[in-house]
């Protein structure tokens, strides 16, 4: 078992885990979004509540290498006219298993499936939390250097200057042209207009999966989601040279999960 490059299993995902735990499997990244707050109809929904929640976020703590990342992509219900605030929770528990918030990022969509009306009295919800969390000290990293700079190429008149402990102005190096591009920031806007049709009810973009995976972990490590849903990650993943494991509880979209991994498998081969 976890043999294969590519490894996933029809089951709970805190049973795979503890699986995992018996044979010192560790994993380098987790790239996952949980059944968050009943947003989403899933044929298991009833049996994900926050104590669920705390099992899996210990044994997510318990099966990641040292310095390995884990993105967890949640949002929040209205519930009674108040936003759950699950997502915090869930950041502050995973804090207290011993994870550093590396990072709060934002996934902004293009778009709402539920726009507010004129009358409404809150305003359109388009984004989810992306938590970065590390265990440790974070391995060396990749961060996307794609935002286009406007003044690429230009620079200004003269050298650098600073001044000394004595407050004399000094001179350094010339300064350089601007690069034609930088880091970008850690709000990352997508379509969701034109994701493949699985049959899963919260599929995130195939881009934002690839995207944290270049981020945060390098070739032949390994990958994991513990909640494979229609297995977006698991096919970044392998296109990105990645090692994978996944579990998907749900057969229906386990079934479909496998599909087309082994479609991709069969293509990249």
């Amino acid at each position: 078992m976890f043999e294969n490059r590519v490894n996933i299993l029809n089951d709970d995902c805190c049973n795979v885990m503890r699986l995992m735990k018996e044979n010192n499997i560790f994993v380098d990244l987790t790239v996952t979004s949980p059944p968050y707050d009943d947003l989403r109809t899933y044929n298991n929904s009833s049996s994900w509540d926050f104590n669920k929640f705390k099992e899996v976020a210990k044994l997510l703590y318990d099966i990641t290498a040292e310095g390995g990342v884990v993105v967890w992509v949640v949002g929040d219900a209205v519930i009674k006219g108040s936003e759950s605030g699950s997502s915090f929770r869930q950041a502050l528990y995973f804090m207290e298993c011993g994870f550093k918030l590396h990072d709060t990022m934002i996934y902004e969509k293009n778009g709402a499936a539920f726009p507010a009306r004129r009358g409404s009295k809150r305003y359109t919800q388009i984004f989810e939390y992306m938590f970065v969390f590390v265990k440790g000290k974070i391995h060396d990293c990749n961060l996307l250097c794609d935002k286009p700079n406007k003044w690429a190429g230009h620079t200004n008149w003269g050298k650098k200057t600073h001044y000394n402990k004595d407050g004399e102005l000094k001179q350094t190096e010339k300064i350089k042209p601007i690069q034609d591009f930088s880091m970008r920031n850690n709000i990352w806007k997508y379509s969701t207009g034109f994701n493949e049709k699985t049959g899963h009810p919260a599929v995130y973009p195939q881009q934002l999966a690839t995207d944290h995976i270049l981020s945060w972990s390098l070739e032949n490590q390994i990958v994991f989601d513990p909640f494979l849903g229609s297995g977006t990650t698991a096919l970044s993943a392998i296109r990105e040279n990645r090692k994978f494991i996944g579990c998907e509880i749900d057969e229906t979209y386990f079934n479909i999960c496998s599909e087309r991994i082994e479609k991709e498998l069969n293509m990249k081969n």
